[in-house]
């Protein structure tokens, strides 16, 4: 625990000197990596070498392993592992029992050093259903939805919505999270209205966009 630089309070809880993160006393943190205001619970292991940022929730029986980098504001639900070179961006969510992996073909007795693995990307506000698993060496767009139970073979559009195994999309999700009026084969240009906040969207080659809105235009 020193080499985090924690003591332990009155009322049970673990933080580090400055008060700046709490942790469980029955978690084990070993990197002074952690951001303000985030929150480690029972049973999470945070390895030396990992990168936690502010305000994340670090559920039980998480594991993060060092060269693992998880964002701002990140949720990370329950008994899901978070690998070397498995990059979390900011305000992603991981449902629980989610799994990454980091190597496409391990042998038990073949010892990889950390170059000779496979770099994993959630991009920003992507949701990764529970129990659903990623392929190494790809990115989940941001925005993206992934079903629970998914397995995700290959890199995933921004914003696009995700179900099934092998893991195939289905259409699009707004920044709301709820389902775009919009096919997920619709033609590069096409536009559409989310019908719960009103935001506007394009179709175009990475996936759908956000419009700018229109200074006294309602969307129609």
């Amino acid at each position: 625990m020193g080499s985090a630089r924690r003591q332990r309070r009155n009322n049970g809880s673990i933080q580090n000197r400055d008060k700046s993160y709490f942790a469980h006393p029955a978690s084990l943190v070993e990197t002074e990596d952690i951001g303000a205001k985030t929150r480690i619970w029972a049973f999470a292991h945070v390895m030396a070498g990992a990168r936690v940022g502010r305000n994340c929730n670090i559920g039980d029986h998480a594991f993060i392993e060092s060269g693992a980098i998880v964002g701002d504001n990140v949720t990370v639900k329950n008994g899901v592992s978070v690998w070397t070179r498995v990059v979390i961006e900011n305000d992603v969510f991981l449902g629980p029992n989610c799994v990454f992996t980091n190597d496409p073909n391990p042998r038990a007795y073949i010892k990889k050093g950390e170059d000779d693995l496979l770099l994993t990307r959630v991009c920003m506000n992507a949701t990764i259903g529970a129990n659903a698993t990623v392929l190494c060496g790809i990115t989940v767009g941001r925005y993206a939805l992934i079903g629970a139970g998914c397995v995700v073979l290959l890199s995933v559009p921004d914003f696009a919505l995700m179900v099934g195994n092998p893991a195939r999309q289905v259409g699009w999700v707004c920044i709301c999270a709820q389902r775009l009026p919009l096919s997920s084969d619709a033609p590069l240009g096409t536009r559409c209205v989310c019908r719960v906040c009103k935001r506007g969207f394009e179709r175009f080659s990475e996936g759908v966009r956000e419009l700018e809105p229109v200074s006294g235009v309602t969307p129609s």
